[in-house]
């Protein structure tokens, strides 16, 4: 079963979950960012990645242009370990990740949480790629992803157990918009960036971008 199903069984299995006030705030969000054209404004084909060196979990720095001179790179930037889309996501990159390396690919996450957090995140879902800290959403920013949750919605956040406060380190409150972009040297061939965090870029489709660079 693809990514893409997955993610449609699960928002099923969400909105039988959540609260009628939860399911508003949610879909307010979405179409608020969508209302803004956020991600119309991002970081598009054509253009040349921001060069960025980000810690892992142990603390080891790794950098952009280390991972292109190896090939293609493949960047996914998530919410958090908080958010079972992202959760769901990385997991079936993780099962994608061989025949991603089979055409000289590398992948990094790449997601707003501390050091300590991500590392205990890669370690739970057993993920064998790079899952970095962009702390202060420096990075993201700079891809133009970056946007405020607003107050109401992180009441209910932390109500239900996401305070991004502890995940993040800090009170910003600001997340990345899930996106995905297949990079080389030349510029982005692909990129997906969502406004609805619970859409994302099917495996299949990096595979296919990876496919054709190669």
């Amino acid at each position: 079963m693809s990514l893409t199903q997955d993610l449609i069984n699960l928002k099923r299995e969400m909105d039988e979950k959540l609260p009628p006030i939860g399911r508003s705030l949610f879909e307010n969000l979405i179409k608020d960012l969508k209302d803004q054209k956020l991600a119309e404004k991002a970081l598009k084909v054509g253009d040349q990645i921001p060069a960025f060196s980000l810690p892992d979990g142990t603390g080891k720095l790794i950098s952009s242009g280390e991972l292109l001179v190896r090939g293609p790179l493949v960047i996914s930037f998530y919410r958090g370990a908080w958010c079972p889309y992202c959760n769901l996501e990385l997991r079936a990159l993780q099962e994608a990740l061989p025949d991603f390396r089979s055409l000289g690919a590398e992948l990094v996450a790449i997601s707003p949480m501390t050091p300590d957090n991500s590392l205990s995140f890669a370690e739970k879902e057993n993920l064998d790629f790079p899952v970095l800290s962009d702390e202060g959403l420096k990075v993201a920013k700079e891809f133009g992803l970056v946007y405020t949750i607003p107050l109401e919605v992180r009441a209910f956040l932390q109500k239900v157990g996401a305070d991004l406060t502890a995940y993040n380190g800090d009170g910003s409150w600001r997340l990345p918009m899930p996106a995905t972009y297949v990079t080389d040297h030349e510029g982005v061939v692909v990129s997906k960036v969502n406004a609805d965090y619970r859409e994302r870029m099917d495996p299949l489709d990096i595979y296919s971008a990876l496919q054709k660079l190669t």
